[in-house]
């Protein structure tokens, strides 16, 4: 049997009494004191007061396992930010100044435990709310947020001691997403594709609305389906909550609340469209203290860093490169949002891994997402490159039927792959050729590279019609012919923009290495700007194709005729 949690102690009533310094002063917090000596933490106690008008201290003290580092757990420090959330949510909840805000905040800072499920507890000890209906990108979110609630009603000795049990599955309904507590108030989580409205407790409409991490990244990769999720979640608003109830010019009930907690991941995504309307306040925030963290991650130490972080010729390039950091670690570090979470060096290796990932997630920085898919290459001589030890060599083939000024190019790939992984761009070509030229460049690369054993062929052009001619010249060929060349046809059905957009992290950070004599090909790749957005892009789809076919592809093993005498 456990042990139970001991309430007034010397912490606890420390605790207690520095919140209401806060709130009244020293001397009348003194008097207080005193005064509720024999009931500081008890049912209708000093502290229930004291939690009521700070969600400040309701979660320091009441909720201390989850923000209080001490002895026996594993809590980190808070940082200021979380205090400004609490901060925020006192205005709209405490002091009714507002109904509606957006925290914008980067992945990883606790905004859900923070902002979400310490609210719930908050909102429902005390009745604030009747009815909280909390929408999460899937139910899984859902799910995990009631859990949360629930350990708190039913487990957590200092919410106990104060407002008793909340919890009675024998009367009330509990299960994965519905708690209904024994003072008649509810919490509901949804996912994101439940609709908000037409949802009522007891005949009202819910007094909290809560959208947490609302979207996903498929919410976002075409202006479609950030239109539908923006407009969706406004129309099911517009009818889901409530109007404030006046009678003889005194507000008796507030309107009802509404709490939008996400990250940007588009400038036009739907939390991004959230903070812009007027009717919303909003605070956005950002894990690493610059102004422009790529001109932080690219100049001076950092980019002498990633030199030689993506050396590709250095076995030991990670452990060298960190070397250099902690060698000049005072001065490279920056500012960071929570410095107990957040180590400076490795967030420098999440930004070189995946820089638009990182400025969406961690920075809420959207402004070129919708632009250019990759943003800088790497780049050697040709004769450089032809120096590694390449483990798998392959062609890739997105040819062209018509020739115009309007129509695509023929993008044609010699990609090798070297035993780390790193992918070469041997030779590029983009050309407006007909289809015997077409056919006599894909001959011309196969005698120009060896080694190359595979071709991968885009089917939807010519359904098959270039593969069977290039077999036929492969037959003829007195080379070519013993060589074992395999020949992949395959169409193209998956989405274009999210298969090309999938690859620039890796473009970005260095993992591919292009020729430099093949400038148009690799212009080509930067100038991507997404589909309805860019005249062309064989050439990053075709370097998308191949990242992905070089990986799945397997050497034939090659047949030897041993002489009989070796086997005695």
């Amino acid at each position: 049997m456990e042990t139970p949690v001991e309430i007034n102690t010397p912490d606890n009533r420390r605790t207690l009494f520095k919140y209401l310094v806060k709130l009244y002063g020293s001397d009348k917090a003194k008097q207080l004191m005193h005064k509720h000596r024999r009931n500081l933490f008890g049912v209708n106690g000093l502290s229930f007061a004291v939690g009521k008008r700070s969600i400040e201290y309701f979660c320091m003290f009441y909720l201390q396992d989850t923000f209080v580092p001490k002895e026996g757990n594993d809590v980190r420090e808070l940082a200021p930010f979380h205090y400004q959330i609490w901060e925020e949510l006192n205005a709209m909840f405490v002091d009714d100044e507002y109904d509606q805000e957006a925290l914008i905040c980067p992945r990883g800072v606790g905004k859900t435990t923070v902002g979400n499920s310490a609210l719930a507890v908050w909102a429902h000890v005390y009745e604030v709310s009747h009815y909280s209906l909390v929408a999460g990108r899937t139910e899984q979110d859902a799910v995990e947020f009631i859990r949360e609630v629930r350990h708190a009603f039913e487990e957590n000795e200092y919410v106990i001691t104060t407002f008793g049990k909340l919890l009675d599955p024998q009367r009330f309904l509990t299960n994965k997403l519905e708690l209904e507590l024994t003072n008649r108030t509810k919490v509901q989580a949804i996912s994101s594709t439940s609709s908000l409205r037409g949802k009522k407790y007891n005949g009202r409409r819910p007094s909290i609305i809560i959208a947490d991490d609302y979207q996903g990244k498929r919410d976002v990769i075409t202006q479609e389906a950030r239109d539908s999720k923006f407009n969706t979640f406004q129309q099911d608003a517009k009818y889901a909550g409530d109007t404030a109830v006046y009678r003889d010019g005194k507000k008796v009930r507030m309107a009802t609340k509404f709490l939008v907690l996400g990250t940007i991941l588009h400038r036009d995504c739907f939390v991004s469209r959230i903070s812009r309307l007027p009717s919303y306040r909003s605070i956005s925030e950002k894990v690493v203290q610059v102004e422009d963290v790529d001109e932080l991650f690219n100049t001076g130490l950092w980019a002498e860093f990633k030199s030689r972080y993506f050396n590709a010729k250095d076995p030991h390039a990670e452990a060298n490169a960190k070397e250099f950091y902690y060698q000049n670690d005072f001065l490279m570090d920056y500012k960071v949002l929570w410095p107990d979470k957040f180590s400076c060096l490795q967030l420098a290796i999440d930004y070189y891994e995946d820089p638009t990932s990182f400025k969406q997630e961690m920075q809420n920085d959207a402004s070129k997402i919708g632009q250019r898919a990759f943003h800088q290459i790497t780049k050697i001589p040709r004769a450089e490159i032809e120096e590694e030890d390449f483990v798998r060599t392959m062609l890739v083939c997105d040819p062209a039927v018509e020739t115009g000024r309007h129509n695509d190019y023929t993008a044609l790939l010699v990609g090798g792959k070297t035993s780390n992984e790193f992918r070469w761009i041997r030779e590029g070509r983009i050309k407006k050729v007909s289809f015997d030229d077409y056919i006599s460049n894909v001959i011309e690369l196969l005698h120009g590279y060896p080694d190359i054993t595979h071709i991968w062929v885009e089917k939807n052009t010519y359904n098959g019609a270039d593969v069977r001619e290039i077999k036929k010249w492969i037959e003829k060929d007195v080379d070519l012919s013993h060589r074992n060349i395999e020949i992949l046809n395959e169409r193209q059905n998956k989405n274009k923009e999210a298969k090309i957009r999938a690859i620039s992290a890796k473009v970005d950070s260095g993992f591919f290495v292009f020729a430099e004599e093949d400038q148009p090909f690799y212009d080509q790749v930067l100038a991507y700007e997404g589909e309805g957005f860019t005249a062309h892009d064989d050439a990053p789809d075709a370097l998308a194709e191949f990242d992905r076919v070089i990986d799945e592809i397997e050497e034939t093993p090659e047949v030897k005729i041993l002489d009989s005498s070796l086997l005695f």
